[in-house]
């Protein structure tokens, strides 16, 4: 098979991209999220009619957050849409004339690094994206684990804290309240406003104030050295890797690999990852330790590997 179009739907922009069988964008498209469910389905049509022109596109991949079903055709439940059993790959096919497959947007993405970025080389990967929360996906032996009902490695909603933080999901203590942006943006203002005099970087890059606080403050204030930046990425971190050290007792994968927005940061997240990893990895001095590694392909992975999802049909 050819050419390929690969969809991500984001919060305030769907993209489109024509994806060659090497994994390469060749052109894309972007258009408004709209409010409604129905408009999106338009928009997404939108976009692919938009890209493909000039091209012979032989079939859709759609990565879109929440959960989907086995057949890779329903969005059963998705937490920024108002989706509720979509019949999405029907609705897209028919005004695009094109063969559509669903996929989750974590799992995509985990199959974009698996193919072409990070994961090359690997036959056994686990994926994580610590963006605003926590996705993941799953490659064992080469192929993409979805589960019986097509709604495994949210992993997001792991449980690691028996009655703790609430999470947008109704549940409490999910390891994404402790691993994400949005836990690092807590630990900051928390620590900012007990400890202030350790947060004058910080503090002056937002309004001076502890819940002036954003992530991209966070950032730039632990690039310049300021102790309670750095030691919130710390504390993120510490969360991040034990997980991982549970999450190779379950799947012995020989790669982690890491994504999301957090991950941009480099070795200033990796490497706390990689020793709160090693420090919690059952049977750390006796057994093989996976590769803990930065994804390589950013905001692009969900697209590219949508686009190859569908190329596999």
């Amino acid at each position: 098979m050819g050419l390929t179009i690969g969809v991500d739907i984001g919060g305030t922009k769907i993209a489109a991209g024509v994806v060659d069988e090497e994994g390469s964008i060749l052109e894309t498209s972007q258009v408004s999220t709209p409010q409604t469910p129905e408009g999106v389905v338009d928009a997404i049509a939108d976009a692919v009619r938009i890209v493909s022109e000039g091209h012979e596109i032989e079939a859709v991949g759609i990565g879109a957050a929440g959960y989907v079903d086995d057949k890779r055709a329903t969005v059963l439940f998705a937490p920024n849409i108002n989706w509720r059993h979509e019949a999405l790959k029907d609705k897209v096919e028919q005004r695009v004339g094109l063969p559509v497959v669903v996929e989750n947007d974590a799992n995509a993405a985990a199959w974009g690094e698996y193919r072409f970025g990070a994961g090359v080389g690997h036959d056994d990967v686990v994926c994580i994206t610590l963006g605003t929360g926590l996705g993941g996906g799953i490659i064992i032996g080469g192929r993409l684990h979805r589960g019986r009902f097509g709604v495994a490695a949210e992993f997001g909603h792991i449980r690691v804290v028996p009655d703790g933080l609430l999470c947008g999901c109704g549940s409490q203590g999910c390891w994404e309240q402790y691993a994400s942006g949005r836990a690092l943006v807590r630990y900051a203002r928390q620590r900012a406003a007990a400890t202030p005099e350790n947060a004058t970087i910080l503090l002056g890059l937002g309004d001076g104030t502890s819940e002036g606080i954003e992530g991209k403050h966070i950032s730039d204030a632990a690039r310049q050295g300021d102790p309670v930046a750095i030691d919130s990425f710390r504390e993120l971190a510490r969360w991040a890797g034990a997980g991982l050290a549970d999450l190779a007792s379950l799947f012995d994968p020989s790669a982690f690999i890491v994504g999301g927005g957090v991950s941009d940061e480099g070795d200033l997240v990796l490497e706390p990852i990689r020793k709160s990893f090693r420090r919690w990895l059952v049977g750390n001095q006796w057994r093989p330790h996976a590769q803990v590694l930065a994804a390589r392909l950013g905001g692009k992975a969900g697209l590219v590997g949508a686009a190859d999802l569908a190329r596999q049909g």
